[in-house]
């Protein structure tokens, strides 16, 4: 599970996807304990971030350091035109600005990218002159073994850089190592549920049960697609997606909005990669949790997470329902015209293996990326037998058993882990966090990122995440 280890985090790394999820999602924040976070309250602070180079008006930003622009769709990729006329052809409208009409239909991608280059936090907010700051340093190359305290009150942290160890002292901590790690420090802490800490033998400093718990992501599945050469990725673009669906599954209990569909016009960073597109399905409102705990032989190395996916019955039958409108989609003219062979895949070990920077690899694939091209038999071997390791489209269709069985082997989250140290009220024994993103039972402490997040978004979690850095930031300079 990849995550940003570098200034800037996911921001820094991830798809640069600009999609701040709908109203109803952060209400929902607030039916959930999380006060003074609902849609009317977090508008101005995603308004805050941005500078929309393409939309004005009431829901937009004009002055913020994060660039938000979409490309043009005369520019797009074949594959993804292709898609959009699919959409179209079966009734669904262009919402055109995805971020001010909460409607289903598609759109075109709003991306944190300006004349070509990445926004991220790291670019957007640590300029020359922040980082000029008297009052401000940056350590990289770190890792931070606990937080230190004087009975309940946090006093700094214990860090390791480069082969020492030392402490850094402070009057308040500001966590912000994403939803899987920032448990794990509060767990190395001491805080978290007392039956763990007993068991990795830490000293509790506080008794919170929902530490590491209500782990949530956006469980998906994809179909390749490989692309007729005129359909790829064009050389003066680089981005992989440029347009996305969203529509209502209309399955009792959940949103509006809550499915979602993008087209991704290159798979990896290689030669195979390049002519391999991806039809991506997830859920955007998914309803499975679970959980991230310390490693138990390595308390300071990579916890272990597992995300349970499509755990909850909502989350599998709205993925066997996706599967059906994504499969209907792929035998339409209209992408058919773009692509030669539609496949189920999975990202298993070979995928992984493969997907790893070297020349080797470069090589291999360039080799069979030639051969794919050039001859219809050999790409039809090497789809079968090196890249769809599983049922065929006409498979799934047959018995929804078989898509059932394909999604259990293949779900796949898509880095927008959240959830694990969750804002509600300090009565429910599964929150973590205050509204303020004050850690309960202790003082000095506080959590800003996507850990603190009550439910998933239904969007990509790097703008939401964003969001709360500003408003979590305003909290802290009005105090």
């Amino acid at each position: 599970y990849a995550q940003g280890r570098v200034i800037g985090g996911g921001s820094s790394v991830n798809g640069m996807i600009s999609i701040r999820g709908v109203p109803w999602d952060y209400d929902g924040w607030v039916e959930l304990g999380a006060k003074g976070w609902g849609w009317d309250d977090v508008l101005p602070y995603f308004k805050k971030q941005e500078t929309d180079l393409d939309f004005d008006g009431p829901l937009h930003g004009s002055e913020g350091p994060m660039a938000v622009k979409r490309i043009e769709a005369e520019r797009w990729p074949g594959f993804t035109k292709g898609f959009v006329e699919a959409v179209e052809q079966e009734g669904w409208n262009d919402l055109k600005d995805k971020n001010a009409v909460f409607e289903d239909g598609y759109f075109p991608i709003a991306v944190a990218n300006k004349e070509g280059r990445r926004t991220s936090t790291a670019t957007a907010y640590l300029t020359q002159e922040v980082r000029s700051r008297p009052n401000f340093d940056i350590l990289g190359e770190v890792l931070v073994e606990k937080v230190l305290f004087n009975g309940t009150k946090s006093t700094g942290v214990r860090v390791h850089h480069k082969g020492k160890v030392f402490d850094i002292c402070a009057n308040e901590v500001i966590v912000s190592s994403g939803a899987l790690h920032s448990p794990a420090l509060l767990l190395r802490s001491g805080i978290g549920p007392a039956t763990e800490l007993i068991d990795y033998d830490i000293e509790i400093v506080a008794d919170r049960q929902g530490v590491g718990k209500h782990l949530m992501e956006h469980p998906g599945v994809n179909f390749g697609c490989y692309m007729k050469p005129d359909s790829r990725l064009p050389i003066d673009l680089r981005l992989p997606m440029y347009a996305g669906m969203r529509w209502s599954s209309e399955l009792e209990g959940c949103p509006r909005g809550d499915m979602y569909m993008i087209p991704m016009n290159k798979s990896f960073w290689h030669s195979v990669g390049s002519r391999i597109g991806l039809m991506m399905l997830w859920v955007n409102k998914s309803y499975s949790t679970g959980e991230v705990r310390l490693n138990p032989s390595d308390p300071m190395g990579v916890p272990l997470a597992d995300f349970n996916m499509c755990s909850d019955r909502r989350d599998m039958e709205r993925m066997i329902a996706g599967v059906r409108v994504m499969a209907k989609l792929c035998e339409m003219s209209e992408l058919k015209e773009a692509v030669l062979d539609v496949f189920p895949v999975s990202y298993g070990t070979r995928a992984r293996k493969v997907g790893v920077y070297s020349n080797w690899n470069r090589l291999q694939t360039w080799v069979g990326a030639q051969a794919m091209d050039a001859s219809p038999f050999m790409r039809r071997w090497i789809i079968e037998n090196m890249i769809a390791d599983g049922p065929s489209i006409a498979d799934l269709m047959q018995d929804e058993a078989v898509i059932e069985q394909w999604i259990r082997k293949t779900v796949l989250g898509h880095w927008h882990a959240s959830c694990t140290c969750r804002m509600g009220p300090e009565d429910d024994p599964s929150a973590v966090t205050d509204p303020a993103g004050r850690v309960y039972g202790v003082s000095g402490l506080r959590i800003c990122d996507a850990s603190i997040m009550p439910m998933v978004p239904c969007a990509n979690t790097n703008i939401s995440t964003i969001m709360i850095g500003e408003k979590i930031s305003d909290t802290i300079l009005k105090a």
